[in-house]
């Protein structure tokens, strides 16, 4: 029999899942992205070699991996060919490899200037988007005037489509932002040309997943950002879009709810945020004046805690395993059973533990940790009654202790 994992990020994102997800693909013959966009940013260490993904999926390093876009997936086609040129001029093969699926909602350039327009618009007051033009093109998917993937393959009702989409955001832009409007002639040459690749890759993807589950392949469901941006159950309004937890891999890929046979949540040892939004553990720090808390710093330094797509500096602070523990409900990780009761009301409790200087960079087993890592790794598992399976001591491929492969 084969088996379906989703690897969801716990906290704000940027837990290190794109590691994992290239890891654990040896055992698999697909990987599968379910949500978001382009504001997502994987980084893969293989040998020392960097690479930063954010609309293909991980799996794409290893050769005999088949990569799907999911329906529930936002694309730009102009970040998809950036990434697919990018990748192919280090060797990578991705355009066989690659498939999208039609119902795909487009981002195209008023989406980004909307984007752009609304931040700046809030002020003080901004939600922290990345500016790619995400939230406009799920706004466009739920009011029924998106345009898709699929629609591309009908050039004469893509422009039909478009020009009447086109007309509805340049009246916001011009009288309500006070902004340039988009030239419909202009997005609608750049989305056919592109469309002209793209469109060999289009594929019903839920069916594809089926057959594959039908001939027990093992697949893997690749999340982007974390659940506490989750649209539904995180930080609202201070969320992204789309939904983050392990549902999303459910809706946005077209497999049912029992196909999911585990789910695999990744934690970074401390905590950090992109953008703005509550942050109760937040050890304030700013690096463009170098005033703040000197742990916090610290944690930004030796974390090299900048986005991989923005390149905006992370906020940091210590681990919450409060807001842990309501992520892990919220996600039903696949582990023991644990009690998250009264998380509205809870009240701080702080430990404060010893912690390490010696590099585990290197080490084959978790006896080799540091005591001081050890305990603090036995520490999480005692507070979320939930195993580690997996510990990154690393950036590398290699430097991860696999203490149990969801896939074995």
């Amino acid at each position: 029999m084969g088996k379906n994992v989703v690897i969801i990020g716990t906290q704000w994102g940027d837990e290190g899942k794109g590691k994992i997800v290239d890891l654990i693909t040896d055992k698999v013959s697909s990987v599968v992205r379910f949500q978001g966009g382009h504001n997502a940013g994987h980084t893969l260490v293989i040998e020392g070699k960097k690479t930063v993904l954010h609309l293909i999926p991980s799996g794409i390093l290893r050769k005999n991996v088949n990569c799907y876009i999911g329906h529930g997936v936002v694309l730009s086609m102009t970040a998809l060919l950036k990434e697919m040129n990018e990748l192919e001029d280090s060797g990578v093969e991705v355009s066989s490899r690659l498939k999208i699926s039609p119902g795909c909602p487009l981002i195209l350039p008023y989406h980004i200037e909307l984007d752009n327009a609304r931040e700046a618009h809030r002020g003080k007051a901004a939600i922290g988007t990345t500016g790619n033009g995400i939230g406009p093109a799920y706004e466009d998917k739920v009011a029924r005037r998106g345009l898709r993937v699929g629609d591309l393959l009908d050039e004469d009702l893509f422009s039909e489509k478009l020009k009447e989409v086109v007309d509805y955001h340049n009246f916001s832009l011009k009288n309500y932002y006070k902004q340039t409007p988009v030239d419909f002639e202009s997005v609608l040459s750049e989305a056919l040309n592109q469309a002209k690749i793209i469109k060999p890759m289009i594929m019903d993807v839920a069916d594809e997943l089926h057959q594959q589950m039908d001939n027990s392949e093992n697949i893997l469901f690749e999340g982007a950002q974390g659940a506490l941006l989750d649209i539904d159950q995180g930080t609202y309004p201070f969320v992204t879009s789309s939904n983050t937890t392990s549902g999303g891999a459910v809706t946005g890929s077209g497999v049912g709810v029992r196909d999911i046979d585990y789910v695999l949540g990744i934690v970074k040892a401390y905590t950090t945020r992109v953008g703005g939004g509550p942050f109760p553990t937040e050890l304030d720090y700013d690096v463009n004046t170098d005033e703040g808390d000197p742990v916090g710093r610290e944690l930004c330094s030796k974390g090299h805690e900048f986005g991989a797509t923005t390149g905006r500096q992370r906020r940091c602070g210590w681990l919450d395993l409060v807001i842990l523990n309501r992520s892990f409900r919220l996600k039903r990780t696949s582990t023991p059973p644990f009690s998250a009761e009264g998380y509205s009301a809870a009240k701080p409790i702080y430990i404060e533990m010893p912690g390490w200087k010696t590099s585990t960079i290197g080490t084959h087993s978790f006896g080799d940790l540091p005591k001081e890592a050890q305990d603090y790794i036995k520490k999480i598992e005692e507070l979320s009654e939930i195993p580690v399976d997996i510990l990154s001591t690393g950036p590398d491929r290699d430097e991860t202790l696999i203490l149990k492969n969801p896939f074995d």
